[in-house]
């Protein structure tokens, strides 16, 4: 597809292509992530990062960068590009004149008479990327060598030289094995070519800058451990493929089958859908049987409540009509969160997230009674939880409304931080939470059987809300919700949470409200990228997700547009307009398709500036956004039909 292509004006380009990211993902949880043209520009790039059990599953890169050369009658041309400072060495780029991402990542260089082809893939069951080279012309044999750069470390953080690291290497069919510290797998580096070699020329490359840390004031240097080069000779219409393997050594002799056969599953694109619904499997990890959500790549973490809760529907039942697996996720989920469900929490709302994934399921076609039987003894406990005297973070008040403090933290989504400071604490009545307890509180209601102890108990509690929701958030003056009220009263800086309360399947406000609110929220917080976090109005909106981590963390909840707001926003558009919503529904999406060019290459990005022309930030492959999107989508079908 056209959107995923690159050609060389673009790609020799560095401001245009460094900007601009390619992400790989698999079922165990592995990525690859660099650059376009292969210069790592964050931490967290690397050719392959995975997992690691002995430090708790979290990822670690251990393939940071290869750099191929070729040699053709006796000149020598490297490849390979890294940042060291403000100086960019070597300059491989200057060859590249193509760039596909569709179905693998596929890079081209030309060099005189020479043509050499490049593709990337990842293998969707185990630790291990596989890179094919092609040498698709040349005048005479080319001999390549292909030079790898080991991090083994978090790929939170940077490494730099030392005495514990451990330079030796296992030899393994085709190639070497390499552990460079205790806890860690052994990287399993190897080639297709029998004809190969590997030569021990251990060396530390010093100094190697991350372009985009440097950019945002973080630490930005590392020094990078390369044990030697694998070295082979390819004649024109040869091919080679190279593999790393954290799951131990492989049949060399079978990696270029192997190459093909991950390539062939992974299948065209033929729409934008087809986009959304890969990078919707990508975000699925199984790990030992184990299926979760991974909220984003390549820094957020796997089996997150909220994101988890509020991504499951879009990404196993709208994309793949998986109704298995989204509880099979479901179950994971409160099996691995029983303290946050029922205990505690510093998202105060996300629990009761469980009864809007739980409507989501029914609207798609589960049994409501099925639903229920399974999981409403648990929606139940969570509702419960909120009473006084069992959660110290937050309980219900006399007049039914959930108030919740903690000092100097941030109980909601809303959780950034400057300096140790909540930046939107919002201690008080959060107008979100008490709009989805109110919801929860009516959907339990309804499946609960009539008559019961419990019903009579919590339809009170009901009326309560009813009785007090409007009241204490409405604004008639301001014709808006409320963010949160305190002892000080209401806080009328205006944000998108109030969207909840119009959206829900239970709405605990009037019509009327609903129109005012969706009216404000149209005019000041609407984007086609997201709905901001603040009006453009307040003194305190900043609209450009830029500068130093204090410049960024005050934009983060403070103007940048969020893409998974919208999924709430169409509910409530969809609610009062009906089918005529359905225009603007696609409008509003079609301008994420728009930027799969941008940020992550085919992926859907966390969020964007508040201001035009809303460039895409945070991880460049975002569960929340891609389930938003393709509930948008199902909404989008479902009012067509009718």
């Amino acid at each position: 597809m056209a959107f995923l292509k690159f050609n060389k004006s673009e790609l020799v380009n560095l401001e245009y292509s460094l900007s601009r990211e390619i992400i790989l993902a698999n079922k165990t949880g592995a990525y690859c992530n660099t650059s376009i043209v292969t210069c790592n520009t964050r931490r967290y790039h690397g050719l392959l990062a995975v997992p690691v059990d002995a430090f708790g599953g979290y990822r670690h890169v251990l393939l940071s960068a290869l750099d191929e050369s070729l040699t053709l009658r006796g000149k020598r041309f490297n490849l390979g590009i890294h940042c060291y400072g403000d100086i960019y060495e070597p300059r491989g780029h200057k060859y590249i004149v193509d760039f596909d991402a569709d179905p693998v990542p596929c890079i081209t260089y030309k060099i005189g008479e020479i043509v050499f082809r490049k593709s990337i893939a990842l293998a969707p069951d185990r630790n291990q990327v596989l890179i094919r080279y092609e040498l698709v012309n040349a005048p005479a044999k080319v001999k390549l060598e292909v030079k790898p750069f080991l991090a083994f470390r978090s790929n939170h953080a940077l490494t730099s030289e030392n005495d514990a690291v451990k330079g030796g290497f296992q030899p393994i069919q085709n190639g070497a094995a390499f552990c460079l510290y205790e806890g860690f797998p052994d990287l399993n580096l190897q080639l297709s070519a029998s004809a190969s070699a590997f030569k021990y020329n251990p060396w530390w490359y010093k100094g190697i800058t991350y372009s985009d840390e440097m950019r945002r004031g973080f630490d930005c240097r590392e020094d990078l451990w390369v044990p030697g080069t694998f070295e082979t000779e390819l004649h024109s219409g040869d091919s080679i493929v190279f593999s790393a393997s954290a799951d131990g050594a492989v049949n060399a002799t079978a990696l270029k089958r192997r190459f093909s056969s991950v390539v062939d599953k992974i299948g065209p694109i033929t729409s934008f859908r087809d986009q959304l619904v890969r990078q919707a499997d990508s975000l699925i990890r199984e790990s030992s049987g184990k299926k979760q959500i991974v909220a984003g790549y390549s820094w957020l973490l796997t089996g997150l409540l909220r994101e988890t809760l509020g991504s499951l529907a879009g990404l196993a039942l709208f994309a793949k009509n998986d109704a298995k697996e989204f509880e099979e996720i479901l179950d994971n989920l409160i099996a691995d969160n029983q303290e946050r469900l029922t205990k505690r929490t510093t998202q105060v709302e996300s629990p009761l997230y469980l009864a809007v994934t739980l409507q989501q399921y029914i609207a798609w076609g589960a049994s409501d009674k099925a639903v229920w039987a399974k999981y409403g003894p648990v929606l139940k406990a969570v509702i419960e939880s909120y009473l006084p005297g069992v959660r110290q973070e937050v309980a219900m008040q006399p007049n039914g409304l959930l108030w919740a403090q903690m000092d100097g933290v941030a109980l909601s989504w809303m959780n950034a931080y400057i300096g140790g400071r909540a930046v939107t604490e919002r201690a008080g009545y959060q107008v979100e939470t008490n709009a989805m307890w109110y919801n929860a509180i009516c959907f339990a209601l309804a499946h609960e059987r009539k008559g019961s102890a419990w019903a009579r108990k919590w339809t009170t509690v009901k009326e309560l809300i009813e009785e007090n929701f409007q009241p204490t958030f409405w604004n008639a003056d301001m014709g808006f919700l409320a963010d949160y009220v305190d002892g000080s009263g209401q806080h009328l800086e205006l944000r998108p949470n109030q969207l909840w309360a119009v959206s829900l399947d239970y709405c605990p406000v009037s019509d009327e409200v609903i129109s005012e609110v969706m009216r404000v929220v149209n005019a000041e917080l609407l984007t086609r990228r997201g709905i901001r976090t603040l009006s453009p109005r307040d003194i305190r909106y900043k609209g450009v997700y830029e500068g130093n981590q204090l410049q960024r963390d005050e934009a983060y909840m403070n103007g940048c547009a969020w893409p998974f707001l919208l999924a709430q926003y169409c509910y409530a558009s969809f609610n009062m307009m009906g089918s005529s919503f359905i225009k603007r529904a696609e409008w509003l999406t079609e301008g994420f398709y728009e930027d799969l060019s941008k940020h992550g290459v085919g992926a859907f990005s966390e969020l964007y500036d508040g201001d035009p022309p809303h460039e895409a930030h945070g991880a460049i492959s975002s569960a929340m956004t891609v389930a938003a999107l393709l509930n948008i989508n199902w909404l989008i079908e479902k009012y067509r039909e009718e």
